[in-house]
């Protein structure tokens, strides 16, 4: 998953104001307690992260 598809998806999901507070504020088990931006930041692997998203946030399978 490339990054630009990660951010599009982040903001179709929870809308531009609220994916950058998730972002930056909501701590993921999914990657290791960090936040998205620390784990995109770390290096991890942006559909990890997304799957983390989705995990934490209950998003529909279809979505994922």
């Amino acid at each position: 998953m490339r990054l630009t598809v990660f951010w599009d998806r982040m903001n179709s999901q929870f809308g531009e104001n609220y994916a950058a507070s998730v972002a930056k504020d909501y701590v993921l088990a999914g990657v290791g307690g960090r936040t998205v931006n620390q784990a995109l930041a770390d290096g991890e692997d942006v559909k990890t992260v997304w799957l983390a998203v989705c995990e934490a946030f209950d998003v529909p399978e279809n979505l994922r």
